[in-house]
């Protein structure tokens, strides 16, 4: 049964009034001590590194000290419940208001709800209608005269991922599954894990959520923007008023770029850089680590109901399909699909569906789970998969063909387009792809690639490079070249926008073009 959400008014008193600038200070940078909840460690860092700051958002700058008392003003409505309500996070508000919103929510035992700012009116009607929630909201600064449906003990957050119905599907994250994430990520990566971390993504995204709240637990800080910026990213980095960054790969592509055209050539004061949420072409590491000479650059695996699964140095020569090592208290168990159900890989090894069993596992939802289809969430016991499949190798490496939601059938065969993708965005003429599957009589299914170019390009090169390092029955067999792929609001590739347009017609609207089977002579 679905919870009930009730949006709740009550704001941290005095936001307004807040100057710009209250006060400036260094980060601590040992190891976070124990904690039970994500906000446990404000009041910790209040005492300890008081005039450091721990948010800053370009209008927003808010030190520990001020960011822990400013919090805990929020007032607590009356309640016939010990168990935590969900509130609607104030989407109307800069990113590190929001974030301050967020955890006075926290502080006051309850739990918040993050709204998507990217929703069209419909799908936030049905989110709500699905919640059962009340759309309409009091003043800002008086408190809700009733609570709302409880969620389980635990819960502090609740996040969105989209739907295969169209309803983005609401999930409950607890206290312990961050902490625990945030412990590992901190084990795994080091302490430059523990500096200011730049998380340029809305807070609606769960990977920069994850990124702003890491920041605050460790007492390092974050620094947030209103809306993805390259180049203020990066003056962020040059500055040094962040050491790390956790980003999509389509934001650290964008900030290559912007780079490469307009500088800086080097960054020389970022430790870490952290890359999630979708698959990092490391043809690009190379010049990922020019632009960062002194940072380490790691891939992480996981999904908003798992967390994290595993990670990675980046390198160009690892196979394409390599997701890393396990995160620390992590358990994989792959379950082998039923015969004639996947190919080997190159390594000779079937892959199967990824289980997970870890102390980062999200709770449950809050929207209808499905329970049949590719959106299906797989259970058994204690385990649970989003449906990816992979093998893990003899070295423990743990490897990622493709997500079930998105494979096809071709001649017979299982086609993953994530397998695809890799592979063309390897070639240096491409910045990014999709590959969708369209109708075919003979083959049941065929596939083809949208492509944004970095310069023009032939039909014949791109086959040739794929059959190369492909099966033959994967390579795409129609390539089409467009400015910009559409990107959803967490800054990745929108692979179900494009089957859409697809849908609507098989070539594409007008401004996308066929390559010519070859280029001709200038």
């Amino acid at each position: 049964m679905p919870f009930d959400v009730t949006p709740v008014a009550a704001r941290s008193p005095g936001l307004e009034a807040l100057s710009p600038m209250l006060g400036d200070g260094m980060h601590s940078t040992q190891p976070p001590p124990e904690s039970d909840t994500v906000h446990e460690l404000l009041a910790h860092w209040a005492a300890l590194t008081p005039r450091a700051i721990a948010i800053g958002d370009g209008s927003l700058r808010l030190t520990f000290r001020d960011l822990a008392a400013i919090a805990g003003t929020r007032t607590r409505a009356p309640r016939t419940q010990a168990a935590p309500r969900p509130v609607w996070v104030d989407e109307s508000l800069s990113p590190g208001a929001q974030l301050l919103d967020f955890l006075g929510i926290l502080m006051a035992g309850d739990a918040a709800v993050m709204g998507d700012p990217g929703w069209s009116p419909l799908q936030r009607q049905k989110v709500r209608a699905v919640l059962a929630t009340d759309s309409a909201r009091t003043s800002p600064m008086s408190p809700t005269s009733s609570d709302g449906g409880a969620l389980p003990a635990g819960s502090f957050y609740v996040g969105f991922t989209s739907g295969s119905t169209g309803v983005p599907k609401g999930f409950v994250r607890s206290h312990h599954s961050w902490v625990a994430s945030f412990r590992a990520c901190v084990q795994a990566f080091g302490l430059a894990a523990t500096s200011t971390i730049l998380a340029p993504g809305q807070l609606s995204h769960s990977l920069s959520l994850f990124g702003a709240l890491l920041g605050l637990w460790t007492g390092g800080g974050v620094r947030l923007q209103a809306q993805f910026s390259a180049g203020a990213s990066l003056q962020t980095l040059m500055g040094g008023d962040a050491r790390a960054i956790i980003a999509t790969p389509s934001q650290i592509l964008l900030m290559l770029e912007h780079a490469q055209r307009q500088g800086p050539r080097v960054v020389g004061a970022t430790q870490l850089v952290m890359i999630g949420g979708a698959s990092w072409p490391r043809s690009r590491t190379p010049e990922l680590r020019a632009l960062f000479p002194n940072a380490r650059v790691v891939e992480f695996y996981g999904a908003s109901e798992t967390s994290f699964i595993a990670w990675v140095d980046s390198h160009p020569n690892l196979p394409a399909t390599a997701v890393g090592r396990l995160f620390p208290g992590v358990d994989v168990r792959i379950e082998a699909p039923g015969a004639g159900a996947a190919s080997p890989s190159e390594t000779g090894q079937v892959s199967g569906v990824i289980y997970v069993r870890s102390p980062m596992v999200f709770t449950g939802y809050v929207t209808p789970e499905p329970t049949i289809g590719p959106g299906a969430l797989l259970r058994d016991g204690d385990w649970l998969s989003v449906g990816d499949m992979g093998h893990l190798d003899p070295q423990g490496l743990l490897h990622l063909i493709g997500r079930r939601q998105r494979m096809f059938v071709v001649q017979g065969k299982n086609l993953f387009p994530e397998e695809v993708e890799q592979v063309l965005a390897a070639h240096p003429s491409v910045a990014a792809v999709s590959v969708q599957a369209l109708p075919d009589a003979v083959r049941g299914a065929c596939a083809i690639a949208v492509l944004e170019l970095r310069q023009p390009m032939d039909r014949a090169t791109l086959v040739d490079w794929c059959r190369s390092r492909l099966d033959a029955y994967k390579a795409p067999r129609r390539f089409f070249a467009c400015a910009h792929l559409p990107l959803n609001a967490a800054g990745k590739t929108d692979h179900a926008a494009l089957a859409q347009v697809l849908a609507a017609s098989t070539e594409g609207p007008a401004d996308w073009h066929a390559l010519p089977w070859q280029l001709q002579a200038p």
